[in-house]
């Protein structure tokens, strides 16, 4: 049986809509959908190394079988990463990889929004106040968070398993440039541009639809 992992993105949470949705829509095919939290080792102490290694948990986790993985915003950079950790047993399980609107670049997209001097404000105070979208409530990450992603190049991650990107084409939090540039040159990436913006709420359907053909589903649930 396959697996599904759906990663959340950043300032997120299990519980978010999108999460919700997309495991209630595959639970009517029988087919699990998986979403640890990603907000590790805590909020504040967010860093992506700590995302990838919970990733990596509940992939190892989930039953035996393949398993695809949906990664959402910064979900899509945790899963890419996650993959590209060869020789780890949990990243051979991973057959396929729907991203949504993925986050490849979360310094760059952090300095559209804060520009150099809000970055700068948030390494000299070394806190920057957001909104949490899971906890609805403002909260705190440590500039720890972007120290950390140095050591990462989304870019630079070249996979051999097929990868599906859908990213809307209003999106004003990360830009669909990025899944663009992602997917020159890379013959497994398909990348589909939807008219919608970064939460793609008004895609669900369309999401699960396409989910369902690209991970190959829809034969196994017949």
């Amino acid at each position: 049986m396959t697996s599904i992992v759906y990663l959340h993105g950043f300032a997120s949470s299990p519980g978010s809509q999108k999460a919700q949705t997309v495991q209630r829509q595959f639970a009517a095919l029988g087919v699990p959908v998986f979403i640890p939290d990603l907000n590790v080792p805590s909020f504040e102490e967010l860093t992506l190394t700590a995302m990838i290694d919970a990733a990596a948990r509940a992939i190892a986790a989930c039953p035996p079988g393949p398993v695809c993985l949906i990664g959402s915003s910064m979900g899509g950079a945790v899963a890419l990463h996650t993959v590209d950790r060869r020789g780890q047993a949990e990243a051979a399980r991973v057959e396929k990889l729907l991203l949504l609107a993925p986050g490849l670049d979360f310094r760059a997209n952090r300095l559209q929004q804060l520009g150099e001097e809000g970055l700068a404000r948030w390494r000299a105070s070394g806190w920057l106040e957001v909104y949490h979208y899971g906890t609805g409530t403002m909260r705190r990450v440590h500039y720890g968070l972007i120290e950390d992603l140095e050591r990462y190049d989304s870019d630079a991650v070249h996979l051999n398993r097929p990868i599906l990107i859908i990213h809307g084409l209003r999106d004003d939090v990360v830009s669909p440039r990025s899944s663009i540039r992602y997917a020159i040159g890379r013959p497994n990436v398909s990348l589909k541009l939807v008219p919608s913006d970064h939460q793609l709420l008004d895609q669900t359907d369309v999401i699960f639809d396409d989910a369902v053909r690209f991970f190959g589903l829809a034969a196994a649930s017949r």
